[in-house]
């Protein structure tokens, strides 16, 4: 089991009032398990959006390649206006 270690934080009465509520409402025992949670969520969106960036980079990259390699179209915004109009049209 990892070590415990004991840190004072300050947060805004807002946010006090919606960990104190979670705890007086049963939901934890403490509002250490409060923010134990919010931390972990917070990790594990960090996680994604870290993934999510690397793949837009990756993305970028490949664009720019295909640029580089001159394989590339015409803008055309009628086109793209018209497709966007039917794929809202089937939704």
């Amino acid at each position: 089991m990892s070590s415990i270690e004991r840190m004072t934080i300050t947060i805004p009465a807002d946010m006090a009032a919606v960990v104190k509520a979670a705890v007086d409402g049963g939901d934890y025992a403490s509002s250490s398990e409060v923010v134990r949670e919010a931390l972990r969520e917070w990790k594990l969106r960090r996680v994604v959006q870290e993934q999510e960036l690397a793949a837009l980079k990756a993305d970028i990259d490949k664009g720019l390649a295909d640029v580089a390699a001159g394989r590339v179209q015409k803008f055309d915004t009628a086109k793209i206006v018209a497709r966007g109009r039917k794929l809202l049209a089937k939704h």
